[in-house]
């Protein structure tokens, strides 16, 4: 057993927990940790999309009393229908759209670069949304959506719609999910908790595909490595969502837009430097 090799593993899954639920791209800071850690390959692309079914583990263990609730209503109660049905839906254009374009993806945008650009792009796409959403506030408009029950069938296409630009690393799936349903007129608490329930079917459908594609080039030598990324995930996310929860409710996102500019202003000039710091 690669002692080292599991040391890398907990330290990716607690990047992985902390970051998956903050509109700071869990993605981009794995690539970028792995790069770091000289934990980079095929083997650790598949454990880098694996290690977030670890995060979503502790979304279903957080709210396993609405989920739980759901599953037993889903046959007779309008409200659990509707809330399945608009994850459903929100899910859906990631699956499409995942499929069609995933490769490509991987194979051209995978890079500490690329990821530093969508980290900035990102912030001051934040820091322009907040800006919006303080004059809205200050004119007296109360969001449209102020809880997930209130969301439509349209509502969740349009999140699940805006999902979809997480499949750029360094643009954040939360931070598309939870910035884009401010601007379509979700509170601030309604939009974090539909992003957390839309994670479910969506990083642990694309872990459990990732794993399957790639089974080949897998292991049962590595299966401690990747049990370890989850637990460490699991933990890391738990600790997470309970802080976010309690932050949004009387903060804005604009410190972490702040944190995205500086972050990938770094990762740009020590790559155009020359540092041997990120490798590809």
């Amino acid at each position: 057993m690669d002692v080292i090799l599991l040391i890398k593993a907990a330290v990716m899954g607690i990047v992985e927990g902390l970051t998956e639920f903050l509109p700071i791209s869990s993605t981009g800071h794995l690539i970028l940790a792995g790069s770091l850690l000289n934990f980079v390959g095929e083997k650790a692309k598949v454990f880098e999309i694996a290690v977030q079914t670890g995060a979503m583990f502790a979304v279903v263990w957080e709210y396993r009393e609405r989920l739980a609730r759901t599953v037993k209503g889903i046959s007779h109660e309008p409200q659990a229908q509707r809330f399945a049905l608009n994850v459903l839906i929100a899910f859906l254009p990631a699956v499409v759209l995942g499929l069609a374009f995933g490769k490509f993806i991987k194979a051209h945008l995978f890079h500490p670069v690329p990821v530093a650009l969508a980290f900035i792009i990102g912030g001051f796409i934040i820091l322009w949304v907040e800006g919006r959403n303080r004059r809205l506030h200050d004119s007296g408009r109360q969001p449209r959506v102020q809880t997930v029950d209130d969301m439509g069938p349209l509502d969740a296409l349009k999140v699940g719609l805006l999902q979809c630009l997480a499949m750029i690393p360094g643009t954040s799936r939360s931070g598309a999910t939870i910035i884009g349903g401010l601007v379509l007129g979700m509170s601030r608490k309604a939009a974090t908790e539909f992003s957390f329930y839309l994670g479910i079917p969506t990083l642990m459908g694309a872990g459990a595909y990732s794993v399957l594609k790639q089974r080949d080039a897998l292991a049962w030598e590595d299966a401690p490595m990747f049990a370890v990324g989850l637990v460490f995930a699991f933990i890391s996310a738990l600790l997470c969502i309970r802080w976010l929860i309690r932050y949004v409710s009387s903060h804005d996102f604009k410190v972490f837009a702040w944190y995205r500019i500086a972050f990938g202003v770094i990762v740009l000039a020590t790559a155009y430097m020359g540092m041997d710091i990120w490798k590809d």
